[in-house]
């Protein structure tokens, strides 16, 4: 190398050179074809600025110290290698050959390696798969649990240099991995799990109170108006999911949809009209009946009446029977209420008990108006609707073995939702708190 310093300009005419494979500031470097070329002129009697010149370079940018240099180094490395020696030496300069070559043990190891690594992300994504069929929803493995299934790859081959090889698969950083194994990491992370194992035990308290299957929201209110908790919802809802603490999963009942769907009257103005929630307690009451099964295949049906502002039942009944009383009889609770208003009005579908002229009078007789969805249109009554979802995800009736097990069961259930379950839009309060509430305001 010569201390002559290449210009920007004379860079820029050298690489248009064929003959110049690249150059920088310093130096230059020529393809092996003008290397073969010196030493063949050479040869013939030519002397190097000569041979240069006749290739197009620009003696005087070049400069004959280095060109003198370039000339004893290729003559050198000829005399001794022959053409081989020709060639760039800097790519073999490192020591080491580019790809180690690897044994026939070592070659078999790296592809088991390879297909246990993806057989276990293959499992892993079975189990993260959604929960509703129609859902279409990509499912990604984040690094730390790719960094989990190499580290148990690993464990199991015991074997040197893999980790590399592992985490180009995967596509994460071979860095990170080592990083997130750290000692520190460690002792961060387990820490992590023992904060949590205590968070998981008062979570648990709350998701078995009073014997009720309950999600995050509902968890959530239980220790707030229970226990006086106050935790972050994506706190529970990770602790959930970290300890496989799972609530029920509500689904539509086509069939219900389907009856609702065949209705061939109507015989009352929808007054409602979707107006659930009006600012006061005891002036929208909602009321349908759903079916029970339990025992052995037995039958039982349940009517209630509730309240759309406060959401709460302000009368039930039970029956073995779908008769026209069950409607009736759970009527006639409501004279026991006294905070319904004057201009008060009860809301059903278009069901034969709420058609029928009984139901009717009896409607008029204790004061109160009558509205009726429209004909198979199930969200006219949806808060109704919602509260038997709930009921049935949340009670135990098909372990029941007689009606009278249904129905201490379902009282036992009235009593918790109205005055222990508290509800996400209701201030977090069960129901029959927030009408208290409601009324001090007033």
């Amino acid at each position: 190398m010569t201390k002559k310093i290449f210009t920007n300009q004379q860079q820029a005419q050298l690489k248009l050179n064929p003959y110049v494979k690249n150059v920088s500031a310093k130096a230059i470097t020529y393809t092996e074809e003008f290397k073969g070329f010196f030493i063949d002129e050479y040869d013939k009697g030519k002397i190097p600025s000569e041979i240069f010149l006749e290739a197009g370079f620009d003696i005087g940018a070049l400069g004959l110290t280095r060109i003198h240099k370039a000339s004893n180094r290729w003559r050198s490395a000829y005399q001794d290698h022959g053409l081989i020696g020709l060639e760039d030496a800097r790519k073999h300069a490192s020591g080491r050959p580019l790809e180690r070559e690897l044994s026939l043990e070592e070659k078999y190891a790296r592809l088991e390696a390879k297909l246990n690594l993806v057989e276990a992300e293959n499992e892993f994504l079975k189990k993260r798969s959604t929960r509703k069929a129609d859902e279409k929803k990509e499912i990604n493995i984040t690094t730390t649990q790719k960094f989990e299934l190499i580290h148990q790859i690993i464990d199991k081959y015991q074997l040197k240099r893999i980790v590399r090889y592992l985490c180009q698969i995967a596509h994460v950083s071979r860095s990170g991995y080592y990083r997130y194994f750290s000692k520190e990491a460690m002792q961060a992370r387990q820490k992590q799990d023992e904060a949590d194992e205590v968070v998981k035990e008062i979570i648990l308290k709350a998701y078995h109170f009073r014997g009720r299957k309950k999600g995050a929201r509902q968890i959530k209110m239980t220790l707030k108006n229970q226990y006086g908790i106050t935790y972050n919802l994506k706190r529970i809802r990770r602790v959930m999911n970290k300890f496989n603490i799972y609530c029920p999963i509500r689904k539509a009942n086509p069939a219900r949809r389907m009856a609702k769907a065949t209705k061939e009257h109507r015989s009352c103005e929808n007054k409602l009209n979707r107006k659930f929630k009006q600012g006061l307690a005891g002036k929208v009451l909602l009321t349908d009946i759903t079916y029970l099964t339990y025992g052995k295949g037995n039958r039982a049906y349940l009517s209630t009446i509730k309240d759309a502002e406060t959401n709460e039942i302000l009368a039930y009944e039970v029956s073995s029977t779908l008769s026209l009383k069950i409607a009736i009889n759970t009527l006639h609770q409501l004279k026991k209420h006294r905070h319904l208003t004057n201009d008060a009005f009860i809301h059903s579908d278009q069901g034969f008990h709420y058609t029928n002229p009984q139901f009717q009078k009896l409607v008029k007789n204790l004061g109160l108006g009558q509205s009726m969805s429209r004909r198979g249109n199930c969200w006219d009554n949806a808060p109704q609707e919602s509260f038997f979802g709930h009921f049935k995800d949340e009670t135990n009736i098909k372990a029941c073995a007689t009606l009278e097990e249904v129905k201490k069961e379902i009282k036992s259930y009235m009593i918790y939702y109205n005055h222990y379950r508290g509800q996400w839009n209701l201030k977090k309060l069960p129901p029959a708190k927030y009408r208290q509430q409601l009324k001090e305001v007033g």
